[in-house]
């Protein structure tokens, strides 16, 4: 028993890999940017990934979000394979780079490194001496060092979101990218941030609809049913909100605050619904969907995972700060 689970869980990290890598030379290309007219039509791309498996939506986002960046910058991928954003900070702080003669140095841990081992290369924030900075790192060949066991969570396991040790990578001045600040700075940071939500959406509609193969409309239950038609109705005011979130996002461009509301909004929204959502499901189908169904059970421990990156409180009083001081409610 314990080696097929093993087994099982290889197979699938293979296929998330292999997937991810066929869309990024495949399909990738073809995603639109945020802002340009198609923000709905990129939402899309991101939540049908996340509808597939959501470790790959979460490795697809990275890879379209990494594009994006470099756009904002004013440039392009150095390369053509696949990309991701390490930007997470830590509690302790974030790597640390120093300037050396020929560029920079970066040392330190980063945590959530999705796409260890899948990536081409990925942008990647430290410390600078002037302030947080990005780079554009090489992430085959840099001096890496993986954390053993540092994602034990069966939640997006396959996403490959490992804990990285750099020692004294060296990064190019031509790989610093924009300024000190630049990465949070942008308008585009939260048209990020709300593309994170169509990946939780995406994770939703899939348990939704593997949940309704399991029902009967003459023979289930009635509890099972209104249970389901709650699933239902949250998926429709998310779907809402990421339509609306997109026009807003394709109207206003320059106007930082502005979307950093719509994104919290998006996200607010999302985030309580796809926690109704998780439990509605198991309501309405019981445990044999959650127990007997490998591919429902990994969706549902991976959806809780993503969603555990929200900042709740935090960000819902940032959102109700926001709004009375710009009297935007409506």
């Amino acid at each position: 028993m314990h080696d097929t689970m093993i087994s099982s869980a290889t197979a699938v990290d293979r296929w998330v890999g292999e997937t991810f890598r066929e869309w990024v030379a495949l399909d990738a290309p073809g995603v639109p940017l945020p802002g340009g007219g198609r923000t709905w039509d990129r939402f899309g791309v991101l939540a049908d990934m996340a509808k597939r498996d959501l470790a790959l939506g979460r490795l697809a986002e990275g890879h379209a979000d990494a594009v994006a960046i470099l756009a904002d910058a004013g440039t392009a991928p150095v390369a053509s394979g696949p990309y991701g954003v390490w930007a997470a900070r830590s509690r302790d702080g974030d790597l640390v780079a120093s300037a050396t003669a020929s560029g920079w140095r970066i040392d330190g841990v980063k945590q959530f490194c999705s796409g260890v081992g899948l990536l081409d290369r990925a942008l990647v924030s430290a410390d600078g001496p002037d302030g947080p900075r990005l780079f554009d790192v090489d992430v085959r060949r840099a001096a890496l060092e993986v954390c053993a066991d540092s994602w034990p969570a069966v939640g997006m396991a396959a996403s490959a979101s490992a804990s990285v040790v750099f020692h004294s990578v060296p990064a190019a001045a031509r790989c610093a990218v924009g300024d000190p600040g630049f990465y949070t700075d942008r308008v585009g940071f939260w048209w990020g941030a709300a593309g994170v939500a169509a990946c939780w959406w995406g994770g939703a509609r899939a348990l939704i609809d593997t949940v309704a193969s399991y029902l009967d409309p003459g023979g289930s239950g009635a509890h099972e049913l209104a249970a389901f038609g709650e699933a239902v109705a949250q998926q429709r005011s998310m779907t809402e909100t990421m339509r609306w979130a997109a026009s807003e996002i394709d109207g206003v461009q320059n106007d930082v605050e502005h979307a950093r509301r719509v994104a919290l909004v998006a996200r607010e929204v999302v985030h309580r619904g796809c926690g109704s959502i998780l439990a509605a499901v198991a309501a309405a189908g019981g445990a044999r969907p959650i127990c007997m169904d490998a591919a429902q059970s990994r969706r549902s421990a991976d959806l809780y995972a993503y969603l555990s990156q929200h900042h709740g409180g935090r960000d819902a009083a940032a959102l109700g700060k926001a709004s009375l001081t710009t009297q935007e409610i409506s």
